[in-house]
C-alpha cells in the first residue's frame, strides 16, 4: 500500500459529526469539576480546487459542574442560541496536500466564533510523508509553530493509514499565548530547568482512508492535557483535558453551486489573540449601559466603606473594574462629570479608572493634565498606577509621550517626578515585548539627560538618568556613559551624587545586556582614582550580570593588589555572600564566588564591621520552585561611623520567574559632611550643635538622597537639601501663618474634623491564556486586590471565551480558588497633646461587641458561568461533604478553638482555626492549599476604654517608678535563672533620678479603679551606674511585683530582674568574642545535633555560652543543673568580624 497525502475531492460534499469536551479539575475521585461540551454536525463542500466550504448546524452546546459519576452535563438553550447565530454563517478555508491555508468569513463575525471553527477544521490539519514512517517537524496549528513527532502505521486489508502526532505545546515559536503582567518578572533558564509549573501536550490520532486521488480522513481524535500548579507539577497539580473526537458520516456529490457570501480573510489556523483586554476571569457581569452601572456601583461602595471596611467589597470592585473596561472615551468623560463633584465619588472613580490599561485611560488623563481640573496629588497617584498598569506597547508608549511636554506636569516637582520615572518604567515594559525595542521609545529620556548634563543642573540629569535606569534601553548604554567618572571628560567633573545615580542606572541593562556592562563596571572598579563608593558600586553592579569564572578570577586578581580597604572589605563580603547562595539564578556564580573567597578569606577575612560590607540571605525549594533572597549593603567611605550609603533590596523566585519586591536606598554622604566634627552631643540630649553654619553647605548637594522602588522601578525619590529643609522648617513653625501645615492641622484638631480614607487597588493581574485544540482558550490568572486592610487573592485556570459587538464573553469554566483576608480595628481613638510639658495621652474606647479583628477563608471550587445568564452562575466546593466522599484517600479535618485572656484590661482574645483537606497515599505540595480554610482572631467584652499616658523628659510629679533606686548588679558574667534569694548591691542616692520616657498603659472601667502596667527608662551616664535602666511595674493596689532591665552600652552588658521589688529572678548578659573555649566537656553524646554531658551544675541555674569560634561559624553551650549540651562551629549567616585570640573573653548570655 502506497502512503498518500490527505485530500479533499473539490466535487463532493463530506458530512462529519463532532464532539468537543474540555473538563477542569484535579482528575481525582470524588472531587468536583467543571466542563463544557460542544456538539454539531458540519459538511465540508467543494468551492475550487483548493477552496472549501464549511456549514455547521445541529449545534447543542452543554455544560457541567458536579462530581463525575454523580452529575452529568445539561443542556444550556440560551447560550446555544446565541452560537448558533454566528456559527450558522458561511467560512471558507484553503486546502491542499493536507494543510489547511487562509479561513475566510464575514467581517462582523467574532474573533471567538472563527477560533471554534479553527479547533473543527483543525483535524484535516495533517502532515504525511510518503516516504518514511517516523518523523519529527516543526508545523503550524492551531497552538502556533509547535514541535511535532509522527508515527505512521498500515493497514493493508482495510486500506487504512493510522497517523499518530504528538505536539509539545511548551515547545512552539511563534506561539499562540499571551502574558499579561509578567514584563517585570524576569524568567530564569536555571529556575526552569529544576521543575515546570506548567505542561501542555496534545496526541492526535487519524485514520486515512485510501481513496482515489489520495487519503480521505474518515476519523480523528485529539487528547489534550494541561497540568498546572503555583508550585513544581511534580508536586502535584490542577488539570485541564480537552477532547474532540469527529467521525465521517456520509459522503455525496456536490449537486449546484455552493454560496460563500462576501468574506474576508481571517488568518490561519493559528489560534488569534486579541490586543485588547480581556474579561476579569473571576466575575461575569453583563457590560451593556456600562455608564449608570459604573455610576451605581461607585455611590453604593463609597457609601459601604466610609466608617468601615465592606469585606464583600473586593469582589464589587473587580466588578467596577470590569465595567470600566467596557467603557468608551466618552463613558468615561461622562462619568468624570457626574461623579468628580463628590470628593468620595471623585476618588474611587480615579483609583479605579486607572485600570482600563488602554489609549482610553491615556486620553482621559490627558483631558484631565490640560483642563487642570484635578491636584497634582491626585493626578501623581493616577498616572503612578495607569502608567504601570497600562499594557506594555509600543503605540501606548508613542500617546504616553504627551504627559512629557503637558505644562500641568511640571507644576509640582513630585508630580514631575512621578511622571519622568513612569514613562520609564512603561518604556522597559514595552521593551520586554519588542526586540529590538525601537530607540524612538527612550528618546525623550536621552534627551532630557544630555540637556541637564549641557546646562549642568544635577536635578534634571538625577531625574533623567533614573528614569533611563527605569527604562533599561539597551540603546541608552551610550548615553548613560557620558555620566560615568573615567568615560567621558565631563563626568569627571561631574558630583559623586550624579556619578552614583549613573551607575545605578545600569542595574536593567545587567541582564539585557551584560558583556558591554561588565565591560564598564570592571573598568570602573580597577580604576584606584575614582571614588570609593563609585568602584564599590560597580563591583555590586558587575556581580548582577552574573560574571563568568575567569571574569571574577580578574576580580580576584585586583583584590590582592587593592589598598583600599572600603573597597575590599565590600567586595570580599559580596563575593562570600553569593558564594553561600542557593538560589536558582545564582547557580553557576556561587560556585566561581567560593573559589574566590577561598583565596581572599587570608587577606580580607578579618575585616569588621567598620567597613562597608555586603550581606545576602536567601532561599529556595525545588519542589516549590518557590524561593526568597534578601540583600543589605553598606557602604563606607573613611572613618566616619556614618555609611554613606545603605541599600536594602529583595526578590522572589515563583514559576521560573524572579520578581524583585521592595528596594529602599538612602545616601547620606551630604549628612556625613555636615556633621565630620560637629558630633558632640549635651548631656541632656540636646540638639547637635552645628544650626549656626549650616546654612554654608552648598545648596545643590543633598544633605540626603532617598529612593524607593517596587518591581525593580523607581517609583519615588527624595533629595532633601538646603532648600527643602528650609521650607518643612517654614512649614513647622509655631507661628500662625497659611503657610504652616502644623498650624492648619492644629485648627482643623481644634475644630473638629471627621477624616476617612479608602483605596481601592489592584496590586496583582497576571494572565497566561493559551487555545485548546477545540479553539476554546484555557487561562491562567491571578488577582491580588485591596482595599486598605481586605484583601483578595484568586487563581484561576479555565477556558474563557470573549464577546462584546467583536469579541464574545461566552462562558466559563474552570477551577477557582477564592482566598479573602479582611483585618479590622473597630475602636475609636482619640489624642491629647501637652507639648510645653512633653505628656501624650491617647485613649482607645473598643467596639462593645464581639468583632472579628482578623480572618481568613479560602476553599476552591469548580465554577461555570455564562453571560447569557450571569446569575445562574455555580460553584461547587471542589471537595464535597465528608459523608459524600468515597475510602480512596483520607480526609484531614482539624478544628481548634483558643482564647486567652488579658484580666487586667477585661477582654478576651479568641482564635478559631478549621481546615479541611484531601490526602491520598502521596502527599504533594499543592494539596496543602486546596480545600477548605478558616482562621479568625477576635476580641470578646472589652472594657471601658484603654488609656495610654506618655510623659518625655523630667517631670514635675513623681511616678511610682520614680521612687525605686537605679542599681547595678555586681555578679559574674553569666546567664543565670533564680529561684532563691540574690541579693543586689545598691549604690545609695538621696535622690532618685528623672525618667526619660515613662508610659502608662490603664484599663478605665466604671466604679473600678485604673489597673494596667507602668514603664519608665532613665538615662544614667554616671560612671557608677549603668547607661541606662528600664522599670515596668504593674499598676493596682498592693502589689510590688516588677521588671527591671540595666543596660551598660560600654561594657555591652545587661541585667534583667523580676518579681517583687525586682528580687526573685534574674538574669545577666554580657557579650564579647574568642577564638575558642579553653575546655570542653568529656563524654560526647549525640542528642538532635548537639553534644551533651551530664554533671552537677549549679543548682537553680541555667547559664548560655555563646562562642565566635571561627569568622564562619560559633558555639553555643548550655547548662541546666544536671546537664551540659553544646555544638562547635553552627554555620553562621553572615560573617563574624572583629575576632580576637584573648582567652578571657567568652560570649556569656
Amino acid at each position: 500500500m502506497n502512503i498518500l497525502e490527505p485530500t479533499l475531492n473539490p466535487k463532493k460534499t463530506y458530512e462529519y459529526e463532532y464532539e468537543g469536551v474540555v473538563k477542569i479539575g484535579r482528575d481525582m475521585a470524588d472531587l468536583a469539576e467543571s466542563g463544557v461540551k460542544l456538539q454539531c454536525t458540519f459538511k465540508i463542500t467543494g468551492v475550487s480546487i483548493q477552496t472549501f466550504l464549511l456549514q455547521i448546524y445541529n449545534m447543542v452546546f452543554e455544560e457541567f459542574n458536579g462530581i463525575p459519576g454523580q452529575s452529568s452535563f445539561k443542556a444550556s438553550p440560551n447560550l446555544t442560541k446565541r452560537l448558533t447565530d454566528e456559527l450558522n454563517r458561511p467560512f471558507t478555508f484553503e486546502y491542499s496536500k493536507g494543510q489547511i491555508g487562509d479561513i475566510k468569513t464575514g467581517g462582523e463575525v467574532s474573533n471567538t466564533i472563527v477560533n471554534i471553527v479553527r479547533g473543527i477544521v483543525g483535524f484535516l490539519h495533517v502532515t504525511v510523508k510518503t516516504t518514511q514512517r517516523v518523523y519529527e517537524l516543526n508545523e503550524l496549528g492551531i497552538h502556533g509553530v509547535c514541535h511535532s513527532a509522527y508515527a505512521i502505521e498500515e493497514n493493508a486489508a482495510s486500506k487504512e493509514l493510522y497517523v499518530t502526532q504528538i505536539v509539545d505545546i511548551n515547545d512552539c515559536h511563534p506561539k499562540a499565548a499571551m502574558y499579561q503582567g509578567m514584563a517585570l518578572a524576569e524568567e530564569n533558564k536555571n529556575s526552569q530547568q529544576r521543575g515546570k509549573n506548567a505542561i501542555a501536550t496534545v496526541k492526535y490520532a487519524y485514520t486515512v482512508k485510501s481513496v482515489e486521488g489520495g487519503g480521505l480522513i474518515t476519523k480523528a481524535s485529539a487528547l489534550e492535557r494541561h497540568h498546572f500548579t503555583p508550585f513544581n507539577v511534580k508536586g502535584g497539580n490542577c488539570n485541564l483535558q480537552a477532547t474532540r473526537n469527529i467521525v465521517l458520516l456520509k459522503e455525496t456529490d456536490t449537486v449546484g453551486k455552493p454560496v460563500t457570501g462576501q468574506v474576508k480573510s481571517r488568518g490561519n489556523l493559528m489560534y488569534k489573540m486579541e490586543k485588547s483586554v480581556a474579561p476579569i476571569p473571576v466575575v461575569m457581569i453583563k457590560l451593556n449601559d456600562p455608564v449608570s452601572k459604573i455610576a451605581d456601583l461607585i455611590k453604593r461602595l463609597a457609601q459601604d466603606n466610609i466608617y468601615q471596611l465592606n469585606s464583600t467589597s473586593s469582589s464589587d470592585v473587580l466588578a467596577l473594574i470590569q465595567l470600566l473596561r467596557a467603557s468608551t472615551n466618552d463613558d468615561l468623560e461622562s462619568l468624570w462629570k457626574q461623579l468628580s463633584g463628590n470628593n468620595e465619588h471623585r476618588r474611587w472613580f480615579l483609583d479605579t479608572v486607572v485600570e482600563v490599561t488602554d489609549d482610553r485611560v491615556l486620553k482621559f488623563l490627558a483631558n484631565r493634565f490640560k483642563a487642570g481640573d484635578i491636584s497634582a496629588n491626585e493626578a501623581g497617584q493616577a498616572l503612578l498606577v495607569a502608567f504601570n498598569h497600562l499594557t506594555a506597547e509600543v503605540e501606548l508608549v508613542e500617546s504616553a509621550k504627551e504627559f512629557l511636554t503637558i505644562p500641568f506636569s511640571k507644576s509640582h516637582p513630585l508630580l514631575w517626578n512621578t511622571v519622568v520615572l513612569s514613562y520609564g518604567s512603561l518604556v522597559y515594559r514595552a521593551c520586554a515585548r519588542e526586540t529590538p525595542c525601537p530607540v524612538n521609545t527612550v528618546q525623550p529620556l536621552l534627551d532630557m539627560a544630555n540637556n541637564g548634563l549641557a546646562k549642568k543642573d544635577d536635578k534634571d540629569m538625577v531625574l533623567a538618568l533614573k528614569a533611563l535606569g527605569n527604562a533599561g534601553h539597551p540603546l541608552s548604554i551610550k548615553t548613560i556613559m557620558k555620566f560615568l567618572p573615567g568615560f567621558s571628560v565631563k563626568a569627571d567633573s561631574l558630583s559623586t551624587w550624579v556619578q552614583t545615580v549613573a551607575v545605578q542606572s545600569l542595574r536593567h541593562l545587567a541582564s539585557r545586556d551584560p558583556l558591554s556592562v561588565q565591560d564598564i563596571t570592571l573598568t570602573m572598579f580597577a580604576d584606584r582614582t575614582l571614588p570609593t563608593e563609585i568602584r564599590m558600586l560597580a563591583s555590586m553592579i558587575l556581580l548582577e550580570t552574573k560574571p563568568s569564572v575567569a571574569l571574577i578570577s580578574a576580580v580576584v586578581e585586583l583584590l590582592l593588589q587593592e589598598m583600599d580597604l572600603q573597597v575590599a572589605s565590600f567586595t570580599y563580603s559580596n563575593l562570600r555572600a553569593i558564594s553561600r547562595s542557593r538560589t536558582p539564578d545564582n547557580q553557576h556564580l556561587s560556585t566561581a564566588c567560593n573559589i574566590a573567597v577561598k583565596v581572599l578569606a587570608a587577606k580580607f577575612g578579618h575585616l569588621s564591621y567598620r567597613y562597608s560590607k555586603a550581606l545576602h540571605l536567601d532561599w529556595f525549594r525545588d519542589e516549590l520552585l518557590t524561593g526568597m533572597s534578601r540583600e543589605f549593603y553598606v557602604l563606607r567611605n573613611g572613618t566616619s561611623a556614618i555609611p554613606t550609603e545603605i541599600i536594602s533590596k529583595g526578590k522572589l523566585y515563583f514559576i521560573g520567574r524572579i520578581l524583585q519586591l521592595t528596594e529602599l536606598g538612602v545616601r547620606a554622604e551630604g549628612l556625613k559632611e555636615l556633621l565630620t566634627g560637629r558630633s558632640e552631643i549635651s548631656e541632656d540630649f540636646g540638639a547637635i550643635d552645628f544650626l549656626s553654619d549650616w546654612q554654608s553647605f552648598p545648596k545643590n548637594k543633598p544633605l540626603l538622597s532617598v529612593y524607593a522602588r517596587v518591581f525593580g522601578q523607581e517609583v519615588s525619590f527624595l533629595d532633601l537639601d538646603l532648600d527643602v529643609v528650609q521650607q518643612i522648617l517654614k512649614s513647622v513653625t509655631l507661628t500662625s501663618s497659611k503657610e504652616n501645615k502644623i498650624w492648619n492641622i492644629i485648627q482643623h484638631l481644634q475644630n473638629g474634623v471627621s477624616w476617612h480614607w479608602t483605596k481601592p487597588y489592584l496590586i496583582l493581574e497576571t494572565r497566561f491564556i493559551q487555545p485548546t485544540c477545540l479553539g476554546l482558550p484555557v487561562e491562567i490568572s491571578k488577582y491580588l486586590s485591596t482595599m486598605i486592610f481586605a484583601i483578595t487573592a484568586k487563581t484561576v485556570i479555565k477556558p474563557t471565551p470573549k464577546e462584546n459587538l467583536r469579541e464574545l464573553k461566552l462562558e466559563r469554566y474552570g477551577a477557582q480558588l477564592n482566598s479573602k483576608t479582611v483585618m479590622a480595628l473597630p475602636w475609636k481613638t482619640d489624642l491629647k497633646l501637652n507639648a510645653k510639658e512633653n505628656n501624650y495621652e491617647l485613649n482607645f474606647t473598643p467596639c462593645k461587641n464581639t468583632m472579628e479583628l482578623l480572618s481568613v477563608n479560602s476553599d476552591v471550587y469548580a465554577v461555570s458561568r455564562h453571560i447569557e445568564d450571569p446569575m445562574s452562575a455555580k460553584m461547587t466546593p471542589m471537595m464535597p461533604d465528608v459523608g459524600d466522599l468515597e475510602q480512596s484517600f483520607t480526609i484531614y479535618h482539624p478544628k481548634l478553638k483558643y482564647c486567652a485572656q488579658a484580666s487586667t484590661y477585661g477582654t478576651a482574645f479568641c482564635t478559631k482555626v478549621e481546615a479541611k483537606r484531601v490526602h491520598y497515599l502521596k502527599e504533594y505540595p499543592l494539596y496543602y492549599f486546596l480545600g477548605y480554610t478558616h482562621f479568625s482572631f477576635r476580641s470578646v467584652n472589652p472594657v471601658e476604654k484603654i488609656k495610654i499616658q506618655i510623659s518625655i523628659g523630667p517631670q514635675n510629679h513623681k511616678s511610682e517608678l520614680s521612687q525605686m533606686t537605679v542599681t547595678q548588679l555586681i555578679q559574674s558574667h553569666i546567664m543565670t535563672y533564680n529561684k532563691t534569694e540574690r541579693v543586689s548591691s545598691h549604690i545609695g542616692t538621696d535622690t532618685a533620678p528623672e525618667p526619660v520616657i515613662s508610659v502608662r498603659v490603664l484599663a478605665i472601667s466604671p466604679n473600678v479603679k485604673e489597673v494596667g502596667y507602668e514603664a519608665a527608662a532613665y538615662y544614667t551616664p554616671a560612671k557608677q551606674r549603668d547607661d541606662i535602666e528600664l522599670i515596668v511595674s504593674e499598676v493596682a493596689e498592693e502589689v510590688n511585683w516588677k521588671i527591671c532591665a540595666d543596660l551598660s552600652v560600654q561594657k555591652i552588658q545587661a541585667h534583667f530582674k523580676w518579681g517583687a521589688e525586682c528580687q526573685t529572678y534574674e538574669v545577666a548578659l554580657k557579650v564579647s568574642t574568642a577564638v575558642y573555649l579553653e575546655e570542653y566537656l568529656p563524654g560526647m553524646s549525640y542528642v538532635m545535633g548537639f553534644y551533651q554531658k551530664h554533671e552537677e551544675n549549679t543548682e537553680h541555674e541555667v547559664s548560655a555560652m555563646l562562642v565566635a569560634s571561627t569568622h564562619e561559624g560559633f558555639d553555643v553551650k548550655v547548662k541546666i543543673p544536671e546537664l551540659t549540651v553544646y555544638q562547635q562551629e553552627i554555620p553562621s549567616p553572615f560573617e563574624i568580624v572583629g575576632v580576637e585570640s584573648d582567652n578571657s573573653n567568652i560570649y556569656h548570655m
